[in-house]
Formats: C-alpha cells, sequence, structure tokens
C-alpha cells in the first residue's frame, strides 16, 4: 500500500511540473507501481495473506471462546489462581 501512496504522490508530481519530479523519465515516476504488482503477486502466490488471514481469524476465534467461558462462568484462568 505505500508503494502505491508513493506511486500517486509522484504522479501527480509529474502531471502538475512541480518539483524535480517532472524532469523524470515515466519509468521511474511509474515504478512504484510496477513494485506494488510484484509484491501483491508474490504475497498472493506464497500463501502469506492467507496464514495472517488464518491467524487473524483463529485469535479471534480464541478470544471468542475465551469471552464466552467467561460469560458461563467456566473462566479456567480465574481457577487457576485460586
Amino acid at each position: 500500500m505505500a508503494m502505491v501512496i508513493v506511486g500517486v504522490l509522484l504522479l501527480v508530481l509529474k502531471l502538475t511540473a512541480v518539483s524535480v519530479v517532472a524532469q523524470w523519465s515515466w519509468w521511474a515516476v511509474l515504478a512504484p507501481f510496477m513494485l506494488a504488482i510484484v509484491w501483491w503477486h508474490w504475497a498472493d502466490t506464497s500463501g502469506w495473506t492467507k496464514r495472517r488471514e488464518m491467524e487473524k481469524l483463529d485469535a479471534r476465534k480464541q478470544e471468542r471462546r475465551e469471552k464466552n467461558l467467561v460469560a458461563l462462568g467456566l473462566d479456567v484462568k480465574s481457577r487457576r489462581k485460586r
């Protein structure tokens, strides 16, 4: 996402002819977009994004389970402290 933001900023600077960026080649201005595409392709094909999604779901499931146990009065952690 950061590469897309940098790319948009460079693109706006190039199109408005502001600063040194107006003198840069189009390849240099569009390079962050290309890098973002390469990153997203790698993240999807390697399974990195899916693993992170599954970890978040597992954490939410565990948190919800602990909350329900506390609500039922079956809080295992508080029993161990006694």
